[in-house]
């Protein structure tokens, strides 16, 4: 099948169209299976479905940050297989996407209103990450995937127990984070500086505490 040779227009088109359907539209995942389809909803007190909506809601917003920066990596990104891995990467977060959606919509609670804000600010992140360089590119990856793992297993530290459908989507998502952090690690990820560690926890900060109200 004959490779289209996209011009600079039509990716921009395509971009805008992926960010508005990251904000605004249904997730478009792909044909992996929901992890909580087929699980049973417990009954949670009202504080509990609270408590879990919003933590879900922080993880959708992550989700939503997720797309931005691989975005922004695979459209500033040398070369060909590391576009390709951030392409690949990005469809399974489609997926996390989608289920945090689903989820969300059965706990009764929106998105982050804020989600706008950091889908700009984690595009431009990940094409400047992309334009520092490929291994470093790969090195923000691999920190961004660790990151997220610890912050996923606070989350289902959290979760009341009873949450078993909240439970199966998160342990399903840190699953496919770690394997992204290894992936990058094994094509080349540089190290990144500890400055630069301790300004993403920052911002991570940030972002779960605004979205976990707002």
């Amino acid at each position: 099948m004959e490779q289209r040779n996209y011009t600079t227009a039509d990716r921009l088109l395509m971009g805008v169209d992926q960010a508005l359907q990251t904000l605004f539209g249904k997730p478009r995942a792909s044909e992996r299976p929901d992890p909580a389809k087929d699980l049973a909803d417990t009954e949670l007190t009202p504080e509990q479905k609270a408590h879990a909506g919003r933590l879900l809601r922080v993880d959708h917003t992550g989700e939503v940050c997720a797309q931005a920066l691989y975005q922004g990596q695979a459209l500033t990104a040398g070369m060909a297989d590391v576009k390709e891995h951030m392409q690949r990467s990005a469809l399974e977060e489609s997926d996390h996407l989608d289920w945090c959606h689903n989820r969300l919509s059965e706990l009764q609670h929106h998105r982050s209103l804020l989600n706008p804000v950091w889908y700009a600010g984690s595009f431009a992140i990940g094409a400047a990450a992309g334009l520092a360089g490929d291994k470093w590119s790969l090195g923000f990856i691999a920190e961004t995937e660790r990151q997220v793992c610890a912050h996923l297993d606070n989350h289902l530290q959290q979760l009341p127990l009873a949450d078993r459908k909240s439970r199966a989507i998160l342990e399903q998502m840190r699953s496919d984070e770690q394997h992204h952090a290894d992936i990058a690690v094994k094509g080349g990820a540089a190290p990144l500086p500890g400055p630069v560690k301790s300004a993403m926890r920052l911002t991570a900060k940030v972002m779960t505490k605004s979205a976990y109200w707002l």
